[in-house]
């Protein structure tokens, strides 16, 4: 990586650039950024997209360039739920009955890992709730791990199958406030979005509510993959259900 800068440092003719440290932190999970590094608030070093579904984050210490910043300098997580009872029958519960066997075990694999995929907006049943906002230029490694607690409210009467995970970036240290959301409702990215399916399917009606949190973390073996525990609960007219489930990104 180091040779890359170096080599982009050169090939644009950036000679006073003269050092930079470039950190990977593995596993902030759900977020896929690009970062646009500014050195000293006038030259543009290069972009670097990040294609890891692990989520590297490329982060310039702060430390070593004076009045450097970071671009995006800031990310927001978001969660919602969706209908989406088409894919889940054709991809996971295939597994119970497959020409009359049973292989429910790789049900359960399938499971545990999320899809990244574009979602139709017309497949959205909650609000979208945001789940963090995080100031990149001033993260640590710690910050890669987190819990945070969601609420989210029917907009209609619908099925549930899965919850939505997407995020929305922040240039704030331009001139003008600038950004992008790759979220469902926003014009389709590279990103797309992150589908997490459900072991139950959720009856649930307008205005009802589901209360939850969601915990990300870096793997312990490996920290390139990303574990992921979903707890989610629904007490209402129709269905009452309250279930962990376990998610790993790899």
């Amino acid at each position: 990586m180091a040779d890359m800068a170096k080599q982009i440092v050169e090939t644009n003719g950036l000679p006073d650039v003269t050092s930079l440290l470039f950190r990977v932190v593995n596993g902030l999970g759900l977020l896929n950024l690009f970062l646009l590094l500014l050195i000293k608030a006038k030259l543009l070093l290069g972009s670097y997209k990040l294609h890891s579904l692990q989520s590297k984050f490329l982060f310039l210490h702060p430390c070593q360039v004076d009045d450097g910043v970071v671009l995006p300098d800031e990310a927001s997580l978001y969660l919602t739920a969706i209908e989406d009872a088409e894919y889940k029958d054709d991809k996971i519960e295939f597994w119970n009955n497959v020409y009359g066997f049973d292989m429910s075990c790789i049900k359960k694999q399938a499971m545990m890992e999320p899809l990244v995929d574009t979602v139709d907006q017309k497949q959205i049943v909650t609000n979208c709730h945001l789940l963090k906002t995080m100031d990149i230029s001033k993260m640590v490694l710690g910050d890669a791990s987190f819990t945070a607690p969601f609420k989210l409210i029917a907009e209609c009467d619908d099925y549930i199958h899965a919850f939505v995970a997407y995020f929305d970036v922040s240039f704030t240290k331009c001139h003008k406030l600038m950004g992008f959301s790759t979220g469902p409702r926003s014009r389709a990215t590279h990103w797309k979005q992150t589908v997490l399916y459900l072991e139950d399917v959720l009856t649930i009606c307008e205005g009802e509510t589901i209360i939850g949190s969601m915990t990300v973390a870096p793997n312990k073996k490996n920290p390139r993959d990303v574990d992921i525990m979903v707890k989610y609960s629904l007490s209402e007219r129709r269905c009452v259900v309250s279930r962990v489930q376990f998610y790993k990104m790899r």
